[in-house]
């Protein structure tokens, strides 16, 4: 399909749609989707080489390509070096969405969709849109699940990348995904314990909270009921450099006001914006195995036990039961949690593909292991490690990280 070009303040933006297999391991099928991607140029980059951002998920579109002072500065960071490619992942944005129109579809069949939306099969679309746009080789920025799919790029197609700049995104590679969600809890432990510690007396609001909505009292806009494991998702908030300051708000407000009932729906995770990204979440961790509700088998005695320690990126299945958003998805979410999910990653492949660039690693990291990040670190040595406190997990947003990571690259003095 043509291009078509819209320019947003002092930036062009080339929209580009192209129809692509479903199943790449089997184009003959004849099933088709589209996939799109935006080229956003600075004026005077029209020559710059490419970087594709591979945005966090699974199941998130990319960004708008806004540009001001007033928004995240990695943009403008990529945007002195780069001609930046926004891809939204297939099944997200304009790359054939899927949402609650496709529940029409059998259970079965819609889940037998879903597993073409993974990692690798993004992967084969990236390569369709490098090859459309007419580059031998481009650049990469890969944040979180995005970071996964780069380390699934470096597996089968290392020899298209130049500079690959992956933030929070260095996933354990040949692991089960029982030992990665081990690993969160315990950095949950030790987030929750480190927020208590601060505010002493937000332990005792959020035994109060629990205790509420065990009575079914804290009832959302949507008609939620909301689960004491739903409450305790709030933990996801702990992962970005701010988030514990709206965790700080709810629990100082009064629960019974319609405005506590509004931004603790809007704080929740895995809301119902984009249901891919609870539907086959822990499919993102799956390197050759079913997940078969993971978070859930490997949660902590102490977790089960004191209800104040807070929960992460842990998708639960009693939310197929309790979220009205979620319950159209039950039977599909239940199938993809048993199926076999093939390798993502080949860890020989990834050693020998002599990939350079830089990755930011957060120590405190909820979502993504430290342990596990520094583990596949070390397959790929021309990939400088910054290792870093400074930021959570959103540190792409909220600072100056892409800046650092192309200066190691590039090896200049950072700035």
């Amino acid at each position: 399909m043509p291009s078509t070009r819209r320019t947003l303040l002092d930036l062009a933006i080339d929209h580009h749609t192209l129809t692509v297999p479903l199943d790449w391991s089997n184009p003959a099928d004849g099933r088709t989707i589209d996939i799109h991607a935006a080229v956003v140029t600075r004026p005077g980059g029209e020559t710059l080489p490419y970087l594709v951002f591979l945005q966090g998920g699974p199941g998130n579109e990319a960004p708008h390509p806004f540009h001001s002072p007033t928004q995240p500065p990695w943009l403008d960071a990529a945007l002195e070096e780069y001609r930046v490619v926004l891809l939204d992942q297939r099944g997200t944005g304009r790359s054939t969405p899927v949402g609650d129109a496709d529940l029409e579809r059998r259970a079965d069949e819609l889940a037998e969709h879903i597993t073409h939306l993974r990692a690798d099969s993004i992967v084969r679309d990236c390569e369709a849109v490098r090859e459309h746009l007419g580059a031998a080789t481009w650049s990469v920025l890969g944040q979180s699940f995005g970071g996964f799919t780069t380390l699934s790029y470096l597996s089968t197609d290392a020899a298209s990348l130049a500079d690959i700049y992956i933030t929070g995104g260095l996933s354990a590679v040949g692991r089960h995904p029982d030992d990665v969600y081990s690993l969160t809890y315990e950095r949950m432990r030790v987030e929750s314990e480190r927020y208590y510690r601060r505010f002493a007396r937000h332990r005792d609001a959020m035994r109060r909270l629990i205790d509420r909505a065990d009575a079914g009292r804290i009832v959302l806009e949507d008609g939620e009921v909301v689960s004491a494991s739903r409450l305790r998702s709030l933990g996801t908030l702990l992962g970005s450099n701010d988030g514990w300051q709206t965790l700080w708000s709810l629990l100082e407000a009064d629960p019974a006001t319609n405005a506590f009932r509004h931004d603790l729906g809007a704080a929740l995770p895995f809301s119902v914006r984009n249901p891919l990204y609870y539907v086959f979440h822990e499919s993102s961790y799956a390197d050759g195995h079913a997940t078969g509700w993971s978070a859930d088998r490997v949660e902590p005695e102490d977790f089960r036990s004191d209800p104040t320690l807070l929960t992460g990126e842990h998708a639960r299945r009693e939310w197929l039961d309790t979220v009205p958003g979620l319950q159209p998805w039950r039977e599909v979410t239940l199938a993809l949690a048993e199926h076999e999910w093939p390798r993502l990653y080949d860890a020989a492949a990834i050693a020998a593909s002599g990939a350079h660039g830089a990755t930011a690693v957060y120590v405190n990291d909820v979502y993504v292991p430290f342990e596990f990040a520094m583990e596949t670190a070390a397959l790929l040595p021309g990939v400088t490690p910054w290792i870093t406190s400074e930021h959570e997990h959103n540190g792409l947003r909220a600072g100056d990280v892409l800046s650092r990571l192309i200066d190691l690259a590039r090896g200049r003095r950072i700035r």
